[in-house]
């Protein structure tokens, strides 16, 4: 060796470069095969099983190389079952080394692509179901580009700790030299003068695939070629029917309905169970004694990507590595064709091209409107689509939706905590609370005729108040009495309420209160009364000079847009379910 040469020319150094390269290489790719899905595993499984194998998985961390080593003998050495099947070649070759920098250096990925996986967002999985793919698609399809950024992260770490390996390696199979063993060898021969060319080596291997790991070719866009628009068939109303029971840690839904119309509201309060409704409709949770049925037609066993239905979940949910056009066309019923009517009917046809990231929040709920549109759904379900949305981009989407329901014959179930929302888009409404229905019907029977005083506040109205039964059997409410029967004996104490739309101010109404308070909301001046101590009613104007703050006015009230509760509503969960 030349005193320039610093061991560039001993022999083996470029075979053992070319053992370290490959040998790490097929290790990274045995980890991606295998690891990868048991880190979705893992991810996705609770339970004493997959806490014994996370442990598992995070030993080799945890154990020094060399004793990585032994612990490979024991396994896969000339004298194991496994060695001896294959006449001892695990050892001493190149497999031998695969098998070392494999044991090595697998948590590395397995624990990075685990996390990845972990902080996914479910609801797409849920969302992807909806759209018709089972689980294997929805692994590849939408679990693995979420998480691809940990996945490669962890590959290439993976391939750095498969290419430095020596402690596991030298034991389980010292031949072929990798650039480590080799190394070791060369120092322990000559000391560090021909050991500084494998060290070069080695880094500029380092270097060079971390570089080509950091590569990302330019993400091109491509103009979405698409058919030309076809108008949707008219659809075939499907009212929808159940009965579920179902238990989320500590909260019980019990709730029964059949729909006599194809537009149904589920309106409630939050924590009071409509987002479970509806997912147990669209089949994402089950429970055993579960009825679904669209139409007259039994659904309760057929897996979420069977059901047909449509799915806008509440968070507008969008898959951030799809366009527009990709999203729209992404359900495998999906029609290529109704998906352009869609997106152009929605004002999305210049968009096609935008990911999530590039669209306003109502262009989000558009995208996920026609996305689950595009699939001839049978039913469209609607969980509190527009909560999050700015009041005018809502009113326009809440619009575009009643139109489209008026003319393209929409079935839809809506959830929603939003009584004006509810009466927008349904024909039929039921009101929910704690996991219990309260009430259902016709929302004009509902919002007039509210069963109890939960019922009325959940509909929007704002007041409700006390009275007295009179000896006629009338209301006294304040300094107001009216001629409303109250079915309740003199002097009983009971619960009343009127819609604000429904007191009619008027210089000659046969009643008088204070204005307590009146603020101008644009569309109209929501007013304040006071009939007495503790007893209000709101009321609506048209101009505030009609109503002046802390002076009298009058007004009139029909008897029969007056509610009356003389007792609280006796039925049980178990009554509603039986029905």
């Amino acid at each position: 060796m030349t005193s320039g040469d610093r061991g560039f020319g001993e022999p083996g150094l470029w075979a053992a470069a070319r053992t370290s390269v490959v040998s790490a290489s097929i290790s990274t790719v045995i980890v991606l095969l295998l690891g990868v899905p048991l880190a979705h595993w893992l991810a996705t499984s609770t339970g004493p099983v997959s806490r014994v194998v996370t442990v598992v998985v995070q030993l080799p961390l945890a154990l020094p190389p060399v004793m990585s080593g032994i612990v490979l003998i024991y396994l896969v050495g000339p004298y194991t079952w496994l060695g001896t099947h294959v006449n001892g070649g695990l050892t001493g070759t190149t497999a031998g080394v695969v098998i070392a920098q494999t044991f090595v250096a697998a948590p590395f990925l397995i624990i990075a692509a685990r996390s990845a996986f972990a902080e996914r967002d479910p609801a797409l999985d849920d969302l992807a179901a909806t759209l018709g793919h089972g689980a294997l698609a929805r692994f590849v399809k939408v679990d693995l580009p979420l998480a691809a950024g940990g996945i490669r992260a962890g590959a290439v770490l993976t391939w750095l700790r498969a290419l430095g390996e020596y402690g596991a390696t030298v034991l389980l199979a010292y031949h072929p030299y990798t650039l480590p063993v080799f190394t070791s060898v060369q120092f322990s021969a000559t000391g560090l003068p021909t050991t500084q060319a494998p060290t070069a080596l080695a880094l500029g291997i380092a270097v060079v695939g971390l570089l080509l790991a950091g590569f990302r070719l330019p993400r091109r866009r491509h103009r979405a070629r698409t058919p030309s628009p076809v108008h949707p068939p008219a659809a075939r109303p499907v009212p929808v029917g159940f009965a579920l029971r179902q238990q989320v840690g500590n909260f019980d839904l019990q709730l029964a309905h059949r729909a006599g119309s194809d537009r149904l509201a589920v309106l409630g309060p939050s924590g009071s169970g409509k987002t479970l409704t509806l997912r147990a409709i669209a089949g994402l949770t089950t429970a055993d004694g579960d009825r679904v049925d669209f139409a007259g037609e039994s659904v309760e066993r057929l897996a979420a990507q069977r059901r047909g239905v449509g799915y806008v979940p509440q968070n507008r949910g969008l898959f951030p590595h799809l366009t527009v056009w990709e999203h729209a066309t992404f359900g495998v019923r999906a029609d290529p064709a109704l998906a352009a009517w869609w997106l152009q009917t929605l004002g999305l046809g210049e968009l096609l091209d935008r990911r999530p990231q590039e669209l306003s929040g109502g262009e989000r709920q558009r995208v996920s409107l026609a996305a689950a549109l595009s699939q001839h759904p049978r039913v469209v379900l609607l969980d509190e689509p527009f909560s999050a949305l700015d009041a005018p981009v809502r009113a326009g989407l809440q619009a575009t939706v009643r139109r489209l329901q008026r003319e393209s014959g929409l079935s839809t179930v809506l959830v929603t905590h939003d009584p004006v929302e509810a009466a927008l888009l349904a024909d039929e409404v039921l009101v929910i609370a704690d996991g219990v229905l309260l009430q259902a019907g016709p929302v004009t029977e509902v919002y007039r005729r509210p069963a109890s005083p939960t019922v009325a506040r959940l509909v929007g109205i704002p007041d409700v108040a006390f009275g007295t039964s009179t000896s006629a059997g009338t209301l006294q409410a304040g300094d107001c009495r009216f001629p409303v029967p109250t079915n309740a004996p003199a002097g009983a104490a009971v619960t009343w309420c009127v819609r604000p739309q429904d007191v009619v101010l008027h210089p000659d109404g046969a009643h008088q209160a204070v204005v307590e308070d009146a603020a101008d909301l644009g569309s109209h001046v929501a007013v304040t009364l006071r009939l007495g101590e503790d007893v209000h009613l709101a009321a609506a104007a048209r101009d505030l000079s009609e109503v002046p703050v802390g002076g009298t006015c009058r007004f009139d009230v029909d008897p029969s847009r007056i509610v009356v509760w003389a007792d609280p509503p006796t039925e049980t969960a178990d009554d509603i379910l039986a029905k």
